[in-house]
Parts: C-alpha cells; structure tokens; sequence
C-alpha cells in the first residue's frame, strides 16, 4: 500500500535515553520530576506556578523545551499527575479543578487506563465504554473480577488516593551528547543540536542552585580508521550565567568563527566550572547603563565574536617599574590576583615612551617650568634582567595646574646631573 514507507527498528535504550534527556531538561521548571510510563514525564509545578507568571506560560514554556531537544510533545495539566498523564495521552487538555477534571476523566475511553486493558473486551460486553462507566460499576466486584490496581489507579486519577513518586535526582556532573542526523561540514549548523544540550545543562543546573562559567563544546568526526580528533570550543564566562539567550549567543559567535578539518558526526557539551546561583538582586534605585553583569555580558560577546586575545582589560604585574608593571589580560575571564600596589599617586595616563625634558630656571620645563609637589619616590629594579632603572619619581605641577608625573635619571651624564623625563599625566 505503500512502497515509498521506511521501517525503522524500535531502539528502547534511545528512547529511555531521550526520556531521561527530557526529565533533566525539565528540572528548570520544578524539582520535583519524575519519567513515567509510556514515555511520559511527570513534573509538578504547583510550587512554580507563581514564579513562571501562571500556567499558560509555564505550559509555553515547557513546550519550547521540549522542542529544542528535537521533541514534539504533547502536554497535559491537572490537579493530580494520574491525571494530567490520561489527558496527555488522549492529545492533550487542561483541567485547573477537581471538578473539570472528574468531567473530563470520566469522558475518556477505558483503554486510556492501563489497568483496565487486560479487561476491555469483558468491560465491552458490560457496555463499560468510558472510565465514567467503569467507576459506576460496584467496587467491590470489579476489584474480585481485576484485582485492586484498576480502582486505585482510577482514584489517583481523580485524587480520592495519594501518589507517591521517587523524584529524579539530577547527577553530580553533567556532560551529554548528541548524534548528528548527517555529517554536518559547517560548525554553525550544529547550533540547533548544542541548543537542546544547553536546555539539558539549564536543567541541572537549577536542580543544583549553580550557574556555569565554563563550557566545553566537543564537535566530534569520524571514528576508526579515518578517525580526527574532536575540534575544541572553550567559552569561558566573565559573570556566572544561566540563561540560554546569553549562553546561545556566545555560542552562535564561537561557532561562526570555528572551521572544522572534517565532516562531524555528534556534538558533546561538558561544564568544566561553576559557581553557586546568587538570587537577584533588585536595586531600589538601579545604576544607570546597565548593572555589572550586563557589562560582564557585553565584554563575553565582543571577546566571542573579535577573539579573547582582542579585548583586553589592564593588569597589574608585580614590578616597581611602572612600564612593566601596568600589563593587560583577556577581559574575560578570571581576573589573575593583583600583586599589592604601593599607596602613592600614579597617573591615569602612562606614556608609551617617557619624554626627555629640558631645564630651564633650574626647573624641570614642559610648557612651563614644572614645580615639584610630591616627595620623591625612589625605583631600583630591573636589575635581573639586564635592565636597571635607577629614577627619583615626582608629582610636578605646572603653571596652568596642571599635575605631571615626571623622574629623574640619576647619574646619568659624566658630570653626574640627573636627568628629566615626562612618563604620565594626572587626569
């Protein structure tokens, strides 16, 4: 009838595997999930209702999850979990109250229990079509004809008897991985799949109250005899994060900047650090221009897009003298220990090359004759490597009070008179 059909083999350790995929993804909302029968995840959200702005966008929301790990799901929503489970394997539906949902339930087809399909053809010929049928029959009767599990599922269902449920706990660590449909040649096509692996790692990481600073995506190639090896994208984050908008973004410019010396096969995403979630923090009178972790975001960007190694933020080095010591580092990132800075004034501007400066009144002169402000401040170093520096810094003002940071080179001419230099300005 039709020739045209592909027939695939059930692989149920996949399918347990998406299950299990989709539960950890769905930690983000609740922690309270568990799998259920039927390839079903049960998650209860009566605590997370007020949090996600209701149950409209919470149901939103868990779909667009679902989907982003490549799902098409079907969702139901009640009081009990026995009975949003009926409802979403029926096609879906929403019962906010016991009341709808005991109209609901009762409206289903009884083979839409479990329990009760071993029983179907003799419920048949009882004219028992409905779970509303089923629950007139006398209880004691139809517990000796099917045992007690069809009417203790039935009220769970309705809520007339608890459910108890070993709840998913989220492991240790977290690394998943995700095949290719096809060799893929180009990096960036590969973002809708690390997208679904993002959405698992937000999952665990609100089941442990952590945000991420450090991703390691792995673009995995052929194996065997023409096996390569995986192609690396570190991202490092300047602020803990755990928002899947920022986390894509940087991702999306990683990759657009990633050439591959190979077709790849799967994709694998580990988080290497993190640190604990700190709750927001809502500021009576916010800081204008953004808070520190905007910023923090803006630099992780500009570094994904430009290079690391193109933005930069300046670096203490430990050394006295003043053009070795001020250096500069990745802006993301880390920041290295700043070595303990001397409590004197240093410039906001440091010349790239002091300026030699003439004499005149007997003063140091640049512009003006320069008077000295400050006591001098002595630097010997440089002595280890071949390059001693022997200087007397200043704190000089000029006529129009403007405050320069100038030295002088002893001993430096055969009759041993100092000489001046310029090497910062005072903002």
């Amino acid at each position: 009838m039709a020739p045209q059909t592909l027939v695939y083999d059930r692989a149920p350790e996949k399918e347990a595997e998406g299950l299990r995929r989709a539960a950890i993804a769905l930690l983000q909302f609740s922690p309270s999930v568990v799998e259920a029968e039927e390839a079903c995840v049960l998650v209860d959200v009566s605590a997370s209702l007020r949090l996600f702005g209701g149950i409209r966008k919470l149901v939103r929301r868990v779909r667009e999850t679902a989907q982003a790990l490549g799902m098409t799901p079907v969702i139901g929503c009640a009081p009990t979990a026995q009975g949003a489970w009926l409802l979403a394997c029926v096609g879906g539906g929403r019962a906010l109250s016991h009341h709808s949902l005991e109209r609901q339930v009762t409206g289903l087809p009884a083979a839409a229990l479990p329990a009760a399909r071993p029983y179907l053809e003799w419920l048949d010929g009882l004219g028992c079509r409905t779970l509303g049928d089923l629950r007139r029959l006398p209880r004691a009767g139809l517990q000796r004809r099917c045992g007690k599990e069809l009417n203790e599922a039935l009220d769970r269902a309705l809520g007339l008897a608890p459910e108890i449920f070993e709840w998913l706990e989220a492991p240790p660590s977290f690394t998943a991985r995700v095949d290719l449909p096809d060799r893929i040649e180009h990096a960036e096509a590969t973002l809708l799949y690390a997208r679904g692996l993002i959405v698992q790692m937000l999952g665990w990481l609100a089941a442990h109250q952590l945000a991420v600073t450090k991703i390691v995506v792995e673009l995995q190639h052929e194996r065997g005899r023409a096996a390569v090896l995986p192609t690396i994208v570190e991202i490092s984050l300047a602020e803990p994060s755990w928002s899947e908008d920022h986390l894509m973004r940087l991702l999306r410019e990683r990759l657009a900047r990633v050439q591959v010396e190979a077709p790849m096969i799967a994709v694998r995403l580990s988080v290497t650090d993190v640190q604990p979630k700190d709750p927001p923090s809502e500021e009576l009178f916010p800081e204008p221009g953004g808070t520190p972790e905007d910023h923090a975001r803006v630099m992780e960007l500009l570094a994904a897009r430009l290079g690391a190694e193109n933005i930069l933020r300046p670096a203490m080095r430990a050394d006295y003298r003043p053009e070795v010591a001020n250096g500069w580092e990745p802006a993301v990132g880390k920041p290295r220990a700043a070595p303990h800075a001397p409590n004197l004034p240093r410039p906001a501007w440091l010349l790239d090359k002091p300026v030699a400066l003439i004499e005149k009144e007997h003063r140091p002169f640049y512009g003006s004759p320069l008077r000295l402000v400050s006591p001098p401040e002595r630097i010997e170093a440089g002595w280890w490597a071949g390059e001693l520096v022997t200087r007397d810094y200043y704190v000089a003002e000029g006529r129009d009070h403007t405050f320069y940071w100038i030295y002088a080179e002893r001993m430096t001419s055969p009759e041993g008179k100092s000489a001046w230099f310029l090497h910062g300005l005072f903002a």
